[in-house]
């Protein structure tokens, strides 16, 4: 069912209070121990705290949570924050305000929303800030679907034009499309790689799945020799120990993680199409075995703790982990 924009501003505040409550918790108890909530009571209107219990308050209303943020900025999170959060911080609270007095939020105002209450939950690591983001991606995707619609409705009033030449094949019948494009479910807002969501086996199939993933690549050079020097070492034959990924934004850098993480998980050749040539040139003919993979991913992680990822086992026991090194111990 179609929401609201005002009601989807809603939920995602919600998910920004749920998220901001733990950090600011714990900030605050680092430097005024049990007695956090004294502070926090004075950074608040009066309205707030008459006849209230602050810990309440906090744990339901997001307005109080960025105004204790506001408020106690130099003694408590300008340190594990920095400047564009605070700027968040302020934005968020225009936000809350407007959706609280029932302001119209068209598409734009509320994507810039859900971006900035993304923004600050990835900043602080909250596990909240994946469903905003799949907030996002509806978002985006239902304003596609409507400007394919207008378009759509345009063209059809408008008469062709010019002289085309006889006897040109249409472009689909030359390059043919996937069928999620050919049949219109192809989601643009989901077309971004997300190796976060891979590891968590989470996400679009094109991603997650590696015989889909394959099939969808194209093996550039630059990605060949990657994946060449990835399987001589894990079979022991030779390549570099370390690879260092520089490319511009949008580089694929991402996509080239993606490509090794399947490789390393794969069980058989035939899960990854399009490598036969590569494992023919190399002289292996089948994939390493017992690779552990270890995944760390930067804005996944709390400021002051590791955040736990999946576990490896279900009745394994994970320790307490404090460092990104502890992390790769961990996992690997």
């Amino acid at each position: 069912m179609t929401i609201s924009n005002h009601e989807r501003v809603g939920r995602t505040l919600k998910l920004l209070q749920e998220g901001l409550y733990p950090f600011v918790e714990r900030e605050m108890k680092a430097i005024h121990g049990d007695r956090w909530l004294i502070p926090a009571s004075a950074s608040l209107p009066d309205n707030y705290v008459r006849n209230k219990n602050i810990q309440a308050v906090l744990q339901e209303d997001v307005s109080a949570l960025l105004i204790v943020m506001w408020e106690q900025w130099n003694t408590i999170f300008k340190n594990p924050l920095g400047q564009s959060e605070r700027t968040l911080v302020s934005e968020l609270r225009n936000t809350r305000n407007d959706w609280a007095h029932k302001a119209t939020f068209s598409t734009d105002d509320t994507y810039r929303a859900l971006d900035s209450i993304s923004r600050l939950l990835t900043a602080i690591a909250a596990p909240e800030a994946d469903q905003v983001e799949k907030q996002k991606h509806e978002l985006l995707r239902l304003r596609f679907e409507e400007q394919a619609r207008q378009q759509t409705r345009r063209a059809a009033g408008v008469p062709t034009e010019g002289h085309p030449t006889a006897g040109l094949k249409p472009w689909k019948d030359i390059t043919t499309p996937h069928p999620d494009v050919a049949s219109g479910k192809f989601q643009q807002a989901e077309f971004a790689a997300d190796l976060w969501q891979v590891y968590l086996d989470q996400g679009s199939d094109e991603y997650r799945d590696p015989t889909e993933f394959y099939r969808r690549t194209y093996l550039t050079e630059g990605l060949e020799q990657l994946l060449r020097n990835a399987l001589l070492r894990l079979s022991g034959e030779s390549g570099d120990p370390v690879i260092e990924l520089q490319t511009n934004f949008g580089g694929g850098k991402t996509h080239a993680m993606l490509a090794l993480f399947h490789l390393c998980q794969a069980l058989h050749i035939s899960d990854l199409p399009g490598m036969e040539s590569l494992f023919q040139t190399t002289g292996i003919n089948h994939l390493p075995q017992n690779v552990n993979v270890a995944v760390l991913v930067g804005n996944k992680l709390q400021p002051s703790g590791i955040v736990p990822y999946k576990p490896q086992h279900a009745s394994q026991k994970r320790p307490i982990i404090r460092t990104l090194w502890g992390e790769l111990a961990w996992q690997l």
